[in-house]
């Protein structure tokens, strides 16, 4: 591991006692995010990163498999979209679409919010990695099938405006929810924990 990381974790962990001491909540959420957010991007390299990148290669060679829209080779990360019109083009799966950075920064965010509990907050946490991961899925998704219906030159609207617009609507919707109407983030949580125990008490999950 990096010495440079190691050292600004200590001085960040120092860092984070103190303003837990002196009960600066605020600075300690928005310290303690940033931090873990740098943090847990660093540690992403190269492990993480490829896991979450062919996480969503799966997904779309799962769909080229169903649609026929296009066909994925999986080691290089490269979706091959075959478009209706006889024309063709070569997508790259690569960091940017991995959904890694949207990811830690969810993270990192969870894990510092004050109002939930560490249940809560793991909750969350798996909740939001499968949302962020999903909306990704849905914003290649619309790439791939834009490009089959139109052909090529509709490759720059639904990749740039397109499909950017409906992932980051998606996520806003994550964060409006878990952040910002936080009452109903816990009913959500609340109604999964109950329905979760009332399946394991009538013996349907073991």
């Amino acid at each position: 591991m990096n010495p440079w990381l190691i050292a600004g974790m200590v001085v960040w962990l120092y860092l984070l006692s103190v303003l837990k001491r002196v009960h600066l909540s605020a600075y300690h959420f928005i310290f303690g995010s940033i931090g873990l957010f740098f943090i847990l991007i660093t540690l992403s390299t190269p492990y993480w990163i490829w896991f979450f990148t062919h996480s969503v290669i799966l997904a779309i060679k799962f769909l080229g498999a169903i649609t026929k829209f296009c066909t994925v080779m999986s080691k290089y990360g490269i979706v091959h979209i075959i478009s209706g019109n006889q024309s063709s083009l070569l997508m790259t799966i690569d960091y940017e679409c991995s959904g890694i950075i949207e990811t830690t920064a969810f993270t990192a965010l969870v894990i510092f919010f004050p109002v939930y509990s560490k249940q809560e907050k793991f909750f969350y946490v798996i909740f939001g990695i499968l949302w962020i991961y999903l909306a990704n899925v849905i914003r290649l998704t619309i790439i791939v099938v834009s490009v089959h219906f139109i052909g090529y030159q509709a490759f720059f609207f639904a990749h740039t405006i397109l499909g950017r617009l409906v992932f980051y609507a998606l996520v806003i919707a994550l964060y409006y929810n878990v952040f910002t109407y936080s009452q109903l983030s816990k009913g959500i949580y609340s109604k999964f924990q109950h329905a979760f125990f009332r399946e394991v008490k009538e013996g349907n999950l073991k």
